[in-house]
């Protein structure tokens, strides 16, 4: 993999929002999606500064805080989705979950914080699928926080992932719009955490939305970049079907 040069590593840094929990959680998404390796210095900066948004005023089930701006006018997601209110904090805590996962820094404070944050989201899982008689482990409270909490599972969250994974995925099909894309699912996102997984259920809702894809990938021009990401991510996952 090639190594980041210096400029990158310090726009790594300056992506450090002291504004925006969902900014830096961007940044960090970037560049694993496009396959950039940030120096260890540069993962252990970002991660410290994720990790103490742990359990602030406003964080979602104890996990990370975005800031008043953010819980007020909700966030952006990484495929361009805007999502507010309760969502988007919970979406927030997921993914800032995974983003340190992602990260991959283990000290103390990091791992703490994760832990933490697991607690949480376990607890208002639990009480999602047992106390109001849910029976499916791999759904939480509407379309686009199933999807949050299945990036989280990808990245290696929570517990069960495998079979969280596989019976959450397993109902995306009652939620086919004939439309090449769901009801109650985020088209983009839920594409992008399905491009993540490997089993059946998620190749068949993939193959269901192809024609979509398709007409993506072949767009020439592409502006702004939640385009970009959209057209990479359907070409991606067209080449490996």
């Amino acid at each position: 993999m090639t190594r980041p040069s210096r400029s990158l590593a310090e726009s790594a840094v300056s992506a450090v929002s002291q504004r925006s929990l969902s900014r830096t959680v961007d940044a960090v998404n970037d560049a694993v999606f496009q396959r950039r390796r940030w120096p260890a210095a540069t993962r252990r900066t970002v991660a410290h500064w994720i990790a103490a948004r742990q359990g602030l005023p406003g964080a979602y089930a104890d996990t990370f805080a975005g800031f008043p701006s953010e819980r007020a006018g909700g966030i952006v997601l990484f495929t361009g989705e805007r999502v507010t209110s309760a969502s988007a904090r919970h979406i927030l805590g997921e993914e800032a979950s995974r983003t340190l996962r992602q990260l991959a820094v283990r000290d103390r404070l990091v791992t703490g914080a994760l832990d933490r944050a697991d607690e949480g989201l376990m607890r208002r899982l639990t009480q999602w699928t047992s106390d109001r008689g849910r029976g499916n482990p791999g759904t939480f409270c509407c379309g686009k926080c199933t999807v949050g909490l299945w990036r989280n599972l990808v990245a290696g969250g929570l517990d069960r992932q495998d079979e969280r994974l596989r019976r959450g995925v397993e109902q995306l099909r009652a939620s086919r719009d004939g439309k090449s894309g769901w009801r109650k699912h985020p088209f983009w996102y839920t594409v992008l955490a399905l491009s993540e997984m490997d089993f059946k259920a998620a190749a068949n809702e993939l193959r269901y939305c192809e024609p979509r894809l398709r007409t993506a990938a072949k767009r020439g021009t592409h502006s702004g970049v939640y385009a970009e990401r959209r057209h990479q991510l359907a070409s991606r996952v067209l080449d490996r079907a």
